[in-house]
């Protein structure tokens, strides 16, 4: 019987070695230290689910959750963090390319970006590689609790001029903040209306 409430299942550098394909997976990656391990466990409610660190660049697998009994959450490693060394980097990189592109049952990918900061490069340009790679994805801003609303909502509105000069229209984005809880449950039923999608096309 399947577990009801999230859990770990595994974690790997070989994509081969992934659970099989017959689960909806969605894939969490961001910069290093964008607040992907509390986003994650604030949609487990489990505050301890995935490991939380101050030292950006920890998550160096590919990270497994069984949600609900039924869909995978999948935690990459982070981009663009300095610290790393130029062939750990490629190693993520081509770990990390290879799993998007071959990964048969991933159905979205969230980018999480620190609505605190304005449109960084590399953010910009993993989401254009996305595109050309036809890999669907939808843009999570993190630390939502950070910004006063009328600040937040400026900052995502210079997000949304800046996805206008590459894309026709702004992919589907949520505003979440651990602390708060927000998000939580758009993101979740977001998950659960592809889910009805997948079990209805198999």
């Amino acid at each position: 019987m399947a577990h009801p409430n999230p859990h770990f299942v595994i974690s790997n550098t070989d994509i081969a070695k992934c659970p099989a394909p017959n689960l909806p997976e969605y894939a969490f990656i961001g910069r290093s230290n964008v607040g992907k391990s509390s986003l994650i466990n604030m949609l487990a409610g489990n505050k301890k689910l995935a490991k939380t660190s101050g030292r950006p660049g920890k998550t160096q697998l590919i990270n497994h959750f069984l949600f609900e009994g039924s869909w995978y959450l999948v935690d990459l490693p982070g981009y663009g963090y300095a610290k790393v060394s130029k062939a750990k980097k490629a190693d993520w990189g081509i770990m990390i390319e290879k799993y998007l592109k071959e990964r048969t049952n991933l159905l979205c990918t969230f980018v999480l970006i620190d609505v605190r900061h304005e449109p960084q490069e590399v953010d910009m340009e993993f989401m254009l590689w996305l595109g050309e790679n036809e890999i669907p994805f939808a843009m999570v801003f993190t630390k939502g609790d950070k910004l006063s609303p009328p600040k937040r909502d400026k900052n995502v509105a210079f997000y949304k001029r800046e996805m206008r000069k590459f894309w026709e229209e702004m992919p589907q984005y949520f505003v979440t903040s651990a602390v708060q809880e927000k998000g939580k449950e758009e993101l979740l039923n977001f998950i659960r209306e592809i889910n009805s999608e997948f079990k209805n096309l198999a």
